[in-house]
């Protein structure tokens, strides 16, 4: 529990860190920093249905801040954007690219055939969440205002 706990923390400074870089600023910044912490527990509770697989706590996870993330721009009158893209920094699979280019470099095309894989997998996960959601939101949207 307290490892959990200490994960959600680190992420949610790091989404602020990040917040900072992207000059967001007062309620917004801490908001979203907050869609950092969230994006992170959901990876983290997601263990529980799929142990094995992370693709899935990925797609989850991106799922869930986005909705956060669409409720903060309209709550905020604030683009989408500004929240998703500082609550999605957890998320990012910067090791697995690293780990891509470190395997390239030492000779393994096979593992890093294999990691490449999974992280474009991974990337594909988190296109697919934030596509699904503002899909859905813009057309519930365009429904309820044409009426």
């Amino acid at each position: 529990m307290g490892q959990i706990v200490y994960e959600c923390l680190m992420s949610l400074c790091a989404s602020l860190c990040f917040g900072v870089i992207f000059q967001v600023r007062g309620v917004k910044l801490a908001f979203a920093g907050l869609g950092g912490l969230l994006s992170w527990l959901v990876f983290v509770l997601c263990r529980i249905p799929f142990p094995a697989n992370d693709i899935p706590r990925y797609f989850f996870a991106t799922i869930a801040v986005t909705v956060f993330s669409e409720w903060c721009a309209r709550a905020f009158r604030a683009p989408v954007t500004l929240f998703l893209a500082v609550s999605l920094i957890p998320l990012v699979p910067g090791n697995g690219i690293y780990q891509t280019m470190l395997l390239c470099i030492r000779g393994d095309t096979g593992g890093a055939a294999a990691r490449c894989i999974h992280t474009v997998g991974i990337a594909g996960a988190l296109s697919v969440g934030i596509l699904l959601v503002s899909s859905s939101v813009h057309l519930f949207l365009t429904r309820h205002y044409r009426k």
